[in-house]
């Protein structure tokens, strides 16, 4: 009767398996757990994230964002940010098409000045005196040129405050795209706890913010 209560004992105890949770589950009768049960056994992974980060792809957010500036922040939804990236990008391209019209006007009105001012013997040539703009007639030979060298060296710095902002319009679409799956829930939750702190080993007040 003893040897029957044992055998009885054993079996049932190899009916229960618990789950990762600590909550027992049923085997079948071999006490191996089967394929449904083995899945039941598994931690709960968070779908909704998961399939956000395979959805969302930060590197085509790069070089969507490197092709065209503004598609990075179409594709990370970010449509609020368009008139900003079109904005710096406009207002410094803008920039350089004007320091180089004003370049070239001050290249031709000294080089006109220039070949007037030649002697005869040296190629002297006043026919392009007719064709420098009004505005840059009243200028020396002196400051068109130097004016001339200066709008040169705006060029330079327009184009490389294009490039930056262009460069950071991509830097903004990475930062998104990688944010995207980032945990924003509510139950994200910061509070204050007075009372023994284990981390201090003292009594106080405790800071806790808890990710769940």
């Amino acid at each position: 009767m003893c040897c029957v209560c044992f055998c009885l004992m054993q079996h049932s105890y190899s009916q229960r398996i618990l789950d990762s949770t600590g909550r027992a589950i049923v085997s079948d009768t071999s006490g191996v757990p089967t394929d449904s049960l083995r899945k039941l056994a598994e931690p709960v992974k968070d779908k909704k994230v998961d399939s956000v980060v395979k959805a969302h792809s930060p590197r085509k957010a790069i070089i969507r964002s490197a092709i065209i500036p503004g598609w990075g922040q179409i594709y990370n939804k970010k449509y609020w940010k368009l008139p900003l990236v079109y904005g710096a990008l406009g207002a410094t391209g803008y920039v350089f098409f004007d320091n180089l019209q004003v370049y070239k006007d001050s290249r031709f009105a000294y080089k006109a000045k220039y070949k007037a001012s030649l002697p005869a013997d040296k190629g002297r040539d006043t026919s392009l005196l007719a064709q420098i703009k009004p505005e840059y007639r009243v200028y020396s030979l002196e400051s068109l040129r130097a004016n001339r060298d200066q709008f040169r060296k705006y060029i330079d710095y327009s184009v490389l405050f294009f490039v930056f902002f262009w460069g950071l319009n991509v830097v903004d679409a990475a930062v998104d795209g990688h944010l995207k799956a980032f945990d924003v829930s509510p139950d994200l939750s910061l509070r204050v706890k007075p009372g023994y702190s284990e981390m201090a080993g003292t009594k106080g007040v405790s800071i806790i913010l808890a990710f769940k």
